[in-house]
Parts: structure tokens; C-alpha cells; sequence
């Protein structure tokens, strides 16, 4: 049964009801918390990796900044519970938001219009969900938009940004035995001969690519590795949205607030945007 989630903006509207799931999966049930829009059909769906470094978090801890998401964007939201490192390496996660993709697409959509699907993340699950925009793109799976907030994207933490601020989390010496416990030596391929990439860096062109909805801090270590990704899609031809947060660091997608001077509070609108039929009214 949904639960409903009110809103924080203390007017007491039941605005997003949830409810637990268990998704199909190659590797057995996946666990997810699915978020829909009250009263109405989801405008789309958006599958949500959480951060926590490949080696923590979950969709319980991130429930109220994806409940938000859904209430904004107008999207049902799928949180996923993906498998976790150092249990797990590199492909396991991408594979996990893969399936949660392949269930969004049998949900329920607007009448008369094709499935909206977009992936999205924030910090190590933004990672995560940039590598499977790359797979729908090279299988032929329509996305509308990749959503990310502040993705680690270097395993070699290189950029500027990492030396610029070196005592604010993440560090670049959190970050790289971060990314040694997630990545896995080799290049991953699926069984279909998919390439399954552990950051969008590894690949060898970005053209055809989801258009992006990205927001990083002015503060963020992991700042640069966004900017970069921002330059290559645009280089590629790839619709971008971003957004640099002044005065903020890693982590505030998780932070309270809303409205647009919140990055939670921006990411959804800005989502809805981008995603709007042409034939929407302005």
C-alpha cells in the first residue's frame, strides 16, 4: 500500500505517496522505493542512484530529497537500492540501475505520448547514472534526460577543484580509495557486447547522449570533474543544463530547503523543463 509524504513547506497537502518494491533483476529482487505525484499519472519516470561513495547510503536515508523530486518534477521516482562495494564491484551497480530502467519502462505513462524516462543521481549514484545514460544510448533506449548533482567523474581526483579546497569532504585521498574499492580491472562488457563504463570519461565519444540536467557547488571538490562533463556534451552537440551553487559544497542535494535557491529544490523544475513537450503551454 502507497504511504503519503507531505511536503515540508508545512501547508499539509499530501503531495507524493511512496510505497516499498521489488524489482526484477538478473541478480535476483531489487530492492527500490518508488515515489508517485498524487492524483495524477507520473509525467515520466526517473530511476535515482543515491550517493555514498559505491559504499554506502540507501533509499531510505535519501527519502525525503527524493520524495521532493517527485513532488517538483512532476516524475515518479524510482530510488534504487543497488548493491554496494566492496561486497560488489563495477558493473554490479550500473547493471542494477539498468534494471530499474527496464522496469520504469513497463510503468504507466501520459496517454498518447512514448515513455519518459530519464536516470539520475547524486555523488557516487550520479556517477552510476551517467554510465547508464551511456548503455541506453549505445543499446537504442530512448532517455529524456540524464539528472546529476555533482558526480565524481576522475578516478585520478586530477582537477584543480580537488587541491583547491583539500580539507572539504569529499578529498581527494577519500575519493580515490573511494574509487579503487568501485572500480574493477578490465573493461566490462555485457553479455549483449555493451560497453559498461564505471565513468563517462572512458568513452570515446559523448554524440547521442540524454540532455543533462547537472548542479555542483562553488565549494564542491568534485566541481571541475562536472564542468568538464558539461564542456564534452555541449562539444558533442548534447543539450546541458547546469547550475553552479555559490558558497555550497558536496552534499546538498540531501540538504533541507526549497525553491530554486536550494539545489534540491531546483533539480526537479529544471528536469520538468527540459522534458516538456513542445507542444506544452509556456
Amino acid at each position: 500500500m502507497a504511504t503519503p509524504v507531505r511536503p515540508s513547506d508545512g501547508a499539509g497537502r499530501v503531495t507524493v505517496s511512496w510505497e516499498q518494491a521489488s524489482l526484477p533483476s538478473a541478480a535476483g529482487p531489487l530492492p527500490a522505493r518508488v515515489y508517485r505525484p498524487a492524483a495524477t499519472t507520473p509525467r515520466g519516470w526517473l530511476v535515482w542512484a543515491h550517493g555514498g561513495s559505491w559504499r554506502g547510503g540507501s533509499a531510505r536515508d535519501w527519502h525525503g530529497s527524493t520524495a521532493e523530486l517527485a513532488r517538483t518534477s512532476g516524475f515518479g521516482v524510482v530510488s534504487v537500492d543497488y548493491r554496494l562495494a566492496p561486497e560488489v564491484r563495477h558493473p554490479a551497480m550500473v547493471e542494477d540501475i539498468l534494471s530499474a530502467l527496464d522496469w520504469a519502462r513497463t510503468q504507466d505513462h501520459p496517454a498518447a505520448r512514448p515513455p519518459v524516462l530519464a536516470v539520475g543521481g547524486d555523488s557516487a549514484g550520479g556517477t552510476l547514472a551517467a554510465c547508464a545514460a551511456l548503455v541506453c544510448r549505445d543499446r537504442g533506449v530512448p532517455l529524456a534526460a540524464q539528472v546529476l548533482a555533482y558526480p565524481p567523474l576522475d578516478p585520478r581526483c586530477a582537477a584543480p577543484s580537488y587541491h583547491r579546497f583539500p580539507d572539504l569532504f569529499p578529498t581527494a585521498a577519500y575519493l580515490t580509495a573511494a574509487w579503487q574499492d568501485y572500480r574493477d580491472a578490465g573493461r566490462p562488457v555485457a553479455a549483449d557486447g555493451t560497453r559498461l563504463y564505471s565513468t563517462p570519461f572512458e568513452a570515446a565519444g559523448l554524440r547521442g547522449l540524454a540532455p543533462a540536467v547537472l548542479a555542483t557547488g562553488e565549494l564542491d571538490p568534485v566541481a571541475d570533474d562536472v564542468h568538464r562533463y558539461a564542456e564534452l556534451l555541449r562539444a558533442a552537440g548534447v543539450e546541458v543544463l547546469l547550475r553552479e551553487f555559490r558558497q555550497t559544497g558536496h552534499g546538498a542535494f540531501l540538504q533541507p530547503g526549497q525553491g530554486p535557491a536550494s539545489m534540491g529544490g531546483w533539480l526537479g523544475p529544471a528536469l520538468h523543463r527540459l522534458t516538456a513537450p513542445a507542444d506544452a503551454p509556456a
